[in-house]
């Protein structure tokens, strides 16, 4: 099967809701092929890769090894503009506190752990925070990206989750959030660039960041 040019492939793990995902991408680049697919080749010659994802980081590392797809993944890591959203963050990172522990793909250094409920207040209200982080905050651009061009600081994204990343390398932290805690709402390298929140349902915003993506040559 051969892939168009600015063909973007979209990493289908069976986790997440890849049909926004893609409806988004259609919408911000018609003129693009989206391909949702499950398959290595496919992801290896397409000309960009999204990472998507919701749920557990277990199962999402167990279904990459069980349809093979881990080391495409890494391959295109290497190789292609690559974005990552949510679990796809979360997955980049080398060890997750979620189920007992889990090891991810060890592309960027750092942890994922749960939220502490200790910690969990609002710094201004006082008012206990719930935990899943669940809806609009502010992501605070902390490095220059060609994925931020055009979004203004402290953007309001659409965020769900229970464990947040803490990015080991502070060079590779691109967006930091506060909810009880700091931690790392977006971060990257070279042509990765990974996110908490879900560009796909943060309208305005999420949407210039994901036609950034279609535009990008994978450089900064």
């Amino acid at each position: 099967m051969s892939v168009a040019m600015n063909t973007v492939a979209v990493i289908d793990y069976g986790m997440g809701n890849l049909r926004s995902v893609c409806k988004a991408l259609e919408h911000v680049a018609p003129a693009a092929r989206v391909l949702l697919t499950a398959d290595p080749d496919a992801l290896v010659r397409a000309d960009r890769v999204v990472f998507p994802g919701q749920g557990a980081i277990g199962g999402c590392i167990a279904e990459l090894d069980r349809l093979s797809l881990r080391a495409a993944v890494l391959q295109v890591m290497d190789t292609k503009p690559f974005l990552g959203i949510c679990l796809g963050l979360q997955a980049l990172f080398d060890f997750s506190e979620e189920g007992g522990g889990t090891r991810g793909l060890g592309v960027l250094p750092g942890r994922v752990a749960l939220f502490p409920r200790e910690q969990m207040h609002d710094a201004i209200s006082g008012q206990v925070l719930k935990v899943p982080h669940m809806g609009w905050n502010q992501a605070h651009q902390v490095a220059g990206h060609p994925l931020w061009r055009g979004i203004a600081q402290d953007a309001r994204f659409y965020f769900v989750h229970s464990y947040y990343a803490d990015a080991g390398d502070r060079g590779q932290v691109m967006a930091v959030t506060e909810y009880g805690i700091r931690f790392t709402s977006a971060a990257g390298r070279e042509n990765i660039f990974a996110v908490q929140f879900h560009p796909e349902k943060s309208q305005q915003a999420g949407l210039r960041l994901l036609e950034n993506f279609m535009s990008w040559d994978g450089t900064t």
